[in-house]
């Protein structure tokens, strides 16, 4: 089995816009334990000018890709690799995986399962103070990570090397299939973010409010933490 843990960084939130670096870290079984492999990385070229905005964010500017492979050339390396080739199973990893999946369609990774670390987190640590990759870090403090490698945030090396850490913990009581499971359907939220109820956990809000949000056109993400909200009360949850 391949568990390779992903991070992209680019021009900007959606196709056309291009990849400017690819992050990678694996976790290796040993036994009973699963080991955080050393983090890779590799610079793109977009293939376009990097924007301001995002230079501002990851720090990559045009000089820093200039040579560099570009997207399909770096992702038959990362992707095709024999280890690859040779895995009974591959399952690729990344926080917010609905974003990388955005470039890394079936046609550049081949058939895969996916696990997005965003969605298992909102479901194996509902009271994280925050469930974005940085927050998730400092407050579980995962053991064994170096920051010499986790920094600086914001490039995918160390960022696919933190959420390798975080998929580790989540394993220790979450079985990889299940995660597979969660990462399939729509987040589950654990506040409103919108609304007279905003910022309060979907478990303490009214039931009638539940019922009429249920018939609105919704986020996918909200409908299904409604749905599953009234799911549970029926079902005799607290």
């Amino acid at each position: 089995m391949l568990i390779r843990v992903v991070d992209l960084e680019t021009c900007g939130f959606e196709p056309p816009a291009g990849i400017c670096e690819i992050g990678f870290c694996d976790l290796v079984r040993d036994g009973d334990e699963w080991i955080v492999g050393m983090p890779g990385h590799l610079l793109v070229n977009p293939g376009q000018p990097i924007p301001p905005e995002t230079s501002a964010v990851h720090h990559i500017v045009d000089a820093d890709v200039r040579g560099a492979p570009t997207f399909a050339e770096a992702a038959r390396a990362i992707f095709f690799d024999e280890e690859r080739m040779q895995a009974q199973r591959v399952v690729l990893v990344a926080h917010n995986a609905r974003f990388e999946r955005q470039w890394l369609t079936p046609e550049v990774t081949g058939d895969v399962h996916w696990i997005c670390t965003y969605k298992a987190a909102l479901r194996v640590w509902p009271d994280a103070p925050a469930h974005n990759n940085g927050a998730l870090r400092y407050w579980r403090n995962p053991y064994g990570l170096d920051r010499r490698h986790a920094d600086p945030a914001h490039r995918a090396g160390p960022d696919a090397y933190v959420t390798a850490h975080l998929l580790r913990e989540m394993l220790v009581g979450t079985s990889l299939d299940d995660l597979v499971l969660i990462s399939s359907q729509p987040a589950q939220l654990v506040r409103c973010n919108f609304g007279k109820h905003r910022g309060q956990l979907w478990t303490k809000i009214p039931a009638d409010y539940l019922r009429w949000c249920s018939g609105q056109q919704m986020d996918e993400d909200t409908l299904f933490t409604v749905r599953a909200e009234l799911r549970r009360r029926a079902e005799g949850g607290c």
